[in-house]
């Protein structure tokens, strides 16, 4: 076997930038989970649904709209949305259903 050859060192900088921008990308989507949950309480607390299908559509739209003007595919950038928006959802029931469980009397005997 032969000895694979060491990177150049302008790859291993971009490697560690783009490492960089992942751990900001991480820590950007936790903090849109945190707010998710947040809006959770706040629906709740107005009566509305859980689930805005058409705020949803609004976001993702939104976000194809700022990947074209970004150079970024828009597609691909809708369904990184559709994602996001499917993360931020399944907290929210999570949460929800959570909720309901330690309000709910317990049946037993």
């Amino acid at each position: 076997m032969t000895p694979r050859p060491s990177n150049p060192p302008r790859l291993e900088q971009l490697r560690a930038e783009i490492q960089q921008l992942d751990e900001a990308l991480v820590k950007l989507i936790a903090e849109r989970t945190r707010v998710a949950r947040e809006a959770r309480v706040a629906k709740r607390d107005a009566g509305l649904p859980l689930v805005d299908t058409a705020r949803e559509a609004a976001v993702v739209r939104r976000a194809g709209t700022l990947a074209g003007a970004a150079g970024l595919p828009k597609e691909d950038v809708r369904e990184i949305f559709w994602r996001l928006i499917a993360l931020s959802r399944n907290v929210q029931v999570a949460d929800d259903d959570a909720a309901q469980r330690t309000t709910s009397p317990k049946s037993g005997g």
